[in-house]
């Protein structure tokens, strides 16, 4: 399936039939980030309240280098965790 690609993102529905899944902490008043896995092993990311919106396209390793560094805290300061 040849993708058209806008730097690193493209219009989610030009990804076709893929599964979307999000967080199961996610908030149920729709305002998540979903994610999908692409054919060729990339990975998508869209924002529930618009989904036939963009979507960022990033490869396994990028988003694995996301995911470890929230985990280890590199984003704390941009979120207010009392609340």
């Amino acid at each position: 399936m040849h993708q058209e690609r806008h730097d690193n993102g493209i219009p989610a529905p030009l990804l076709g039939s893929v599964s979307w899944r999000k967080a199961r902490a996610s908030n149920p008043s729709g305002d998540c980030v979903e994610v999908a896995g692409l054919p060729g092993g990339d990975v998508a990311v869209r924002n529930s309240r618009h989904p036939s919106g963009p979507a960022l396209v990033y490869t396994r390793s990028e988003l694995a280098a996301f995911i470890q560094g929230a985990k280890d805290g590199d984003f704390d300061d941009l979120v207010d965790l009392a609340r």
